[in-house]
């Protein structure tokens, strides 16, 4: 059994409500986790977290190493390990990835467990998005996004996603199944990622059954009801550019 511990940064029912305010800052991210995603603080932009450096993809998809002392709201990471190691061939689309890691974890008996996952591959094309700080308290992230969401392609790239898997039961605490995320190897371009087109890559899997969750200390945290997030709004937000 995997003794690798995911750490979590609030949750994403808070994010979701409005909550992205700091509760620790990037410097202290790092001492737990080498590989994850996130976002930061007043949502500004993307977080691709991989080999133990903290990346943020601007709202134009340019990317830029993360100052130690900027603020992260909600973030997942871990410090992989050698797990298992799979060569992967093309890809026409992301759920047809998604369907083929599913197939992986599934046959180690993994779906009610959590996964990182790291791919290094060579993409046809990738689209994502990211977004520009937006100072708030109470605005939902999907009107956040609506406000300030940028989307952008890339084309014949090679790069890394950093995958993060929630099992459904979950849900809520972060976003079930798959959500990833992309940084180009030559660590200039990035985002959350919405469709790809995969020629080839191999990934490295990592089963974690174990969490940590940080959650906000200042009190206006519990002015937030998270049971009333909303899970069409969750997918609206991970999965699709509305």
């Amino acid at each position: 059994m995997s003794d690798l511990k995911m750490y979590q940064v609030s949750t994403l029912q808070a994010l979701m409500l409005g909550y992205s305010r700091s509760v620790i800052t990037v410097g202290e991210l790092i001492k737990h986790g080498n590989t994850g995603l996130g976002t930061f603080e007043d949502v500004d932009g993307e977080m691709i977290v991989t080999d133990g450096v903290c990346y943020r993809a601007t709202e134009t998809g340019e990317v830029v190493k993360a100052d130690d002392d900027k603020g992260v709201p909600f973030c997942a990471v871990c410090n992989m390990e050698d797990g298992e190691q799979v060569e992967l061939g093309t890809f026409d689309s992301i759920s047809a990835l998604k369907d083929q890691l599913n197939l992986i974890i599934d046959g180690h008996f993994g779906l009610n467990s959590m996964h990182m996952v790291k791919i290094e591959g060579d993409f046809e094309l990738v689209d994502a998005r990211s977004e520009s700080p937006y100072r708030s308290q109470h605005v939902t992230l999907k009107n956040i996004l609506g406000k300030t969401q940028k989307a952008f392609q890339f084309e014949n790239i090679k790069g890394t996603l950093v995958a993060v898997y929630f099992p459904d039961y979950m849900d809520g605490i972060n976003a079930a199944g798959w959500h990833l995320h992309f940084v180009s190897d030559d660590r200039t371009k990035g985002g959350h990622v919405f469709e790809i087109k995969m020629r080839g890559g191999k990934a490295l899997i990592n089963k974690i059954n174990s969490i940590e969750l940080k959650l906000p200390d200042e009190p206006v945290f519990d002015t937030y009801m998270l049971k009333k997030a909303s899970g069409n709004d969750i997918k609206t937000v991970e999965q699709g550019k509305g």
